[in-house]
């Protein structure tokens, strides 16, 4: 996407703070607090999906002025001019995920026009949903099926807020299955799955939520979990089953054992005891 758009933003705010996640082309995942005006009327080539996160967030877009409250998103199309500034004195902060058109057509699957969302802000469940999941960590580059997860989320709920009707997919129950047993035994990708199954990594992530009710990359992190979960009842260390279970260290396994049991694995371990 040329200059990334959170070099865009510290150019332009040079006083104020922004932290962008290291993520691959075509998708970027940005923080950022400002005060008063952040940044003056630009406009994007990619999707800009957003979650106002503290104080009052405010922009001109298509005419009007727009104001997000925490917890709503905005909804940002390719090429549309817009500015944004801070509607009170404290300031304000937000999470976006810039997403570049061409990811979210091959996650449709289909021809014809890019889903248009006529409301710039939203609380949508299912957007704002895959926009929480998608921006909780920056600390770490996405994963090939956690990429290809969010991407394929944040496709049908634009889909869904357009009033686009989505196609009918039937299920490929027998590559399916394949997905998942190569999910069990191991720490398959993106690309490996769609080797084993015929299937287009979004066509997979898709199918796979409908025939066995999670993503292929959720699946796998709690198969990790249960490889943590045995090592650490076997007397290993958190270290030590974080790399059993192939999490990138130890504050990898906290966050995602928190995010699934609702206690950290130390906390585990010692009621386990």
């Amino acid at each position: 996407m040329g200059m990334t758009v959170a070099e865009g933003l510290e150019r332009s705010c040079a006083d104020d703070r922004i932290r962008a996640a290291p993520d691959g082309p075509g998708l970027e995942r940005v923080a950022a607090r400002f005060a008063g005006e952040a940044f003056a009327p630009h406009r994007h080539d990619c999707y800009a999906l957003g979650l106002t996160t503290a104080g009052v967030q405010a922009f001109r877009y298509r005419g009007a002025e727009r104001v997000c409250l925490p917890g709503a998103a905005q909804v940002l199309h390719p090429d549309e001019l817009h500015d944004g500034y801070a509607a009170g004195e404290a300031g304000f902060a937000y999470r976006i995920v810039y997403v570049a058109p061409a990811l979210l057509r091959a996650a449709l699957g289909e021809r014809g026009p890019l889903p248009f969302v006529r409301e710039a802000v939203t609380r949508d469940p299912r957007l704002v949903g895959a926009l929480r999941t998608a921006l909780a960590d920056l600390t770490r580059p996405l994963g090939s099926l956690e990429r290809a997860a969010l991407v394929t989320a944040l496709a049908d709920a634009l889909r869904a807020l357009a009033g686009t009707a989505a196609r009918a997919e039937p299920l490929d129950l027998p590559a399916l299955t394949r997905a998942r047993a190569l999910l069990d035994e191991g720490d398959a990708d993106s690309a490996t799955l769609e080797r084993a199954t015929g299937l287009d990594r979004f066509s997979l992530a898709r199918q796979f939520r409908r025939c066995w009710g999670t993503s292929p990359h959720r699946y796998r992190v709690l198969r990790r979990l249960e490889r943590a979960r045995a090592a650490m009842a076997a007397g290993e260390g958190l270290a030590a089953a974080a790399a059993l279970a192939g999490f990138a260290d130890q504050a990898h396994l906290t966050r995602q054992f928190k995010r699934a049991y609702g206690l950290t694995p130390g906390r585990w371990r010692r009621l386990l005891q």
